[in-house]
């Protein structure tokens, strides 16, 4: 059978038509996240400053008097006592002085016992008597004066410690004042590093209360800590109004001799804060320089929340405003969401959530 041309178009019109009423199947589904709670516990948190290392007592040792370098009685880098003879310059002049001051001394010492003498016989007036001890007196002072310039040839350790460069050699023509070495004690070292006037402002508020930092440690420069725990020593009178810092000084025992002057290292100071709220940073995005968090309601509706961070250590924030221990955070999803959106999201323990932390805040 032969279908007329008009009858074919109606016909497949009608297939068209029905199929363009199938029911359409629409899958809108929640988006799916995950969500966890601050975590309140005990931190250590740990600022770092970049420190140098100076001893605690170095000084140049000068000769007091000039003359020949007669011997050198030190190598460099040797460790002396106090009171070890260093340098001897030559003393020849100087024991000709006190030689003959010594024999001016005994002849005022001869005056003064025929003046005494003849004072008891009643020969000389009380007068006679007196001139001849002024002179007497007179003369032993100077013997004291050469002996000390006689002594000054020998150059003594003032205290314990480590022999720097020589800057004379065996002979050399010496005048006063000239440096012949350095000496450092190393035994208490002073570590100096500059702190912001915030964090200074800080630290004279937690030792009013108590809450100073309990550990100073000291980093050397291949990156290991150094053996000795040290204590905050000395803060500096004035900031630096260039850069808005003001030196502290920290003191570290050095019984081994590790450290010298001149070093360079990073002071680590480390306190424990007391239930402290913390969550992951993670869990944060930043925008405009502010720092956000993503915090959902018993209704399951998402608000954007503005935080504060107090302290940044690894993987996580301790927080100081924004964030409460009963909130329930965005963790995983924090790009799926929006604003004021309800959401379905599944809950982790915090423990959990802090336990395998791997990325920074997105």
């Amino acid at each position: 059978m032969k279908l007329s041309p008009y009858y074919a178009v109606s016909l497949g019109l009608i297939v068209a038509l029905s199929g363009c009423h199938e029911p359409e199947h629409h899958h809108e589904e929640a988006h799916k996240i995950v969500v966890t709670s601050p975590l309140v516990k005990d931190v250590t948190t740990t600022q770092s400053y970049v420190c140098q290392i100076r001893s605690r007592r170095h000084i140049e040792v000068r000769a007091l008097e000039g003359g020949y370098l007669q011997e050198i009685k030190v190598k460099e880098g040797q460790s002396v006592k106090e009171g070890d003879l260093m340098f001897k310059i030559l003393p020849t002049l100087y024991q000709a002085k006190l030689d003959a001051e010594i024999a001016e001394a005994d002849l005022a010492q001869i005056e003064f016992n025929n003046a005494k003498k003849l004072y008891e016989q009643h020969v000389v007036s009380p007068q006679e008597v007196a001139l001849a001890q002024a002179k007497l007196d007179k003369a032993k002072a100077q013997v004291q004066l050469a002996q000390a310039e006689l002594n000054f040839t020998d150059v003594k350790a003032p205290f314990d410690g480590i022999v720097d460069r020589l800057h004379e050699q065996q002979g050399s023509l010496i005048e006063e004042r000239d440096i012949l070495t350095t000496l450092s004690d190393n035994a208490v070292m002073w570590v100096y590093f500059n702190v912001p006037e915030a964090r200074y402002l800080e630290y004279k508020s937690e030792v009013a209360e108590g809450t100073a930092p309990a550990q100073v440690e000291l980093m050397l420069a291949n990156g290991q800590q150094f053996h000795e725990p040290g204590v905050i020593g000395a803060i500096e009178a004035d900031f630096n109004n260039t850069t808005g810092n003001i030196a502290f000084r920290a003191d570290f025992p050095n019984p081994t001799g590790v450290l010298r002057y001149g070093q360079t290292g990073t002071i680590l100071l480390k306190r424990v804060e007391k239930d402290a709220v913390v969550i992951p940073q993670r869990a944060t995005f930043e925008i405009l320089a502010k720092r956000y968090a993503y915090i959902v309601g018993d209704d399951g509706v998402v608000h954007q929340r503005e935080i504060e961070v107090k302290n940044e250590m690894e993987d996580i924030y301790v927080m100081k405003e924004g964030i409460n221990p009963g909130d329930k955070i965005v963790l995983e999803g924090i790009r799926q969401v929006r604003d004021g959106e309800k959401v379905e999201f599944e809950f982790i323990p915090p423990e959990e959530a802090l336990s395998h932390l791997k990325f920074k805040a997105e």
